[in-house]
């Protein structure tokens, strides 16, 4: 079988999608599978319009080129017209769900155009029971059996990181920085923890800004630091140090910060919000993503090292859940099935 996974969100900056394809390409090819990863380094997969030139008009012609069994839409956005069977990962409907506050085209292409690239699909992968639940809540008349829950894998760099405790001051957040995230809830809480600071890891978007006057007026702007992007090293490093990874969330179709967190025994505190419950487990704490002061409570524990033994015990069932191995055996399981049902 012959693979052709959209491979664009990979390129340059990639955040928690292009994790997700980089990882799952590797982890295909290691069981055999003939992946063909498709990419063009020369279009900004973060403009939309390059975006849009990339999903209709050169991916297609790159498929064609290669003549793959089988067409993998990593990144969830479909070509028109596309004829081979292809299985698409829907990791979430949050553009129909929580993205009001964005530009109406965006809406319109994340959201209803690609909602109507599903139906034609032999096959869909959903990053989480939540994300299944969701879309089939805004695509009724789906069948369900071809809508395949694959947990995305965890980066053996996560896996393998060494922590010696925390700092007992920072609280990560990793991400890009957008409404849905609800990083408030930390800035909020981080009047009544002396001594604490945020580092915020993740694109910008202009809800940063709000974060940053919300921050001044509490007098906390000193202690909260928006660092963008950075390099894999520096993310890697500030994991190993942080006190707690927190992910506030409203809405998330995965939660990769929460799932890395895990895997590399740090400390979580994750919202109660949409996919979160389901990908911490027990192996995170849980808050009300709205209550000021069970996040206080939440992230007062965890700085002062109360989750460090629950997080390193963790670590080898979160390990094992997560593994990259499982998740592209079962995508190839998902590959399988559009073969199968395809005419």
């Amino acid at each position: 079988m012959k693979v052709a996974v959209d491979a664009q969100l990979a390129v340059g900056t990639a955040t928690g999608i292009g994790e997700y394809v980089r990882g799952l390409i590797d982890a295909l090819r290691a069981i055999g599978v003939d992946v063909e990863a498709l990419s063009e380094e020369k279009l900004d997969p973060w403009r939309f319009d390059r975006r849009v030139f990339w999903d209709q008009v050169v991916f297609p012609q790159r498929v064609r080129q290669v003549a793959p069994d089988v067409v993998h839409c990593a990144s969830g956005t479909v070509p028109m017209g596309l004829t081979l069977p292809y299985v698409v990962t829907v990791h979430d409907v949050a553009w129909l769900r929580v993205q009001s506050h964005a530009r109406p085209y965006a809406r319109y292409y994340f959201g209803r155009f690609s909602i109507d690239r599903y139906r034609r699909a032999a096959a869909i992968a959903v990053d989480s029971a939540f994300s299944r639940d969701e879309l089939l809540a805004v695509m009724p008349e789906l069948d369900p059996n071809i809508v395949r829950v694959v947990y995305p894998g965890v980066a053996a760099d996560y896996c393998a990181l060494e922590r010696d405790g925390g700092d007992g001051r920072t609280i990560l957040a990793i991400g890009t920085v957008e409404r849905r995230k609800n990083l408030e809830a930390i800035i909020e809480a981080l009047p009544f923890l002396d001594g604490a600071r945020l580092i915020s890891v993740g694109p910008y978007t202009p809800y940063q800004d709000e974060c940053v006057v919300l921050a001044q007026a509490l007098g906390v702007e000193n202690r909260v630091e928006f660092r963008g992007y950075v390099p894999r090293a520096e993310l890697l490093d500030l994991c190993s140090t942080a006190a707690a990874i927190a992910v506030p969330s409203l809405y998330e179709g995965f939660g990769y910060a929460a799932a890395q967190a895990m895997c590399a025994g740090v400390p979580a505190v994750v919202s109660d919000q949409a996919s979160l419950p389901e990908i911490a487990g027990e192996g995170a704490r849980i808050v009300p993503a709205t209550d000021e002061q069970k996040w206080i409570d939440a992230l007062r524990a965890a700085l002062r090292g109360d989750d460090d033994a629950r997080a390193q015990a963790g670590r080898a069932a979160a390990i094992e859940r997560f593994a990259w191995d499982n998740s592209a055996r079962e995508m190839l399981a998902a590959y399988e099935l559009a073969l199968k049902l395809s005419p």
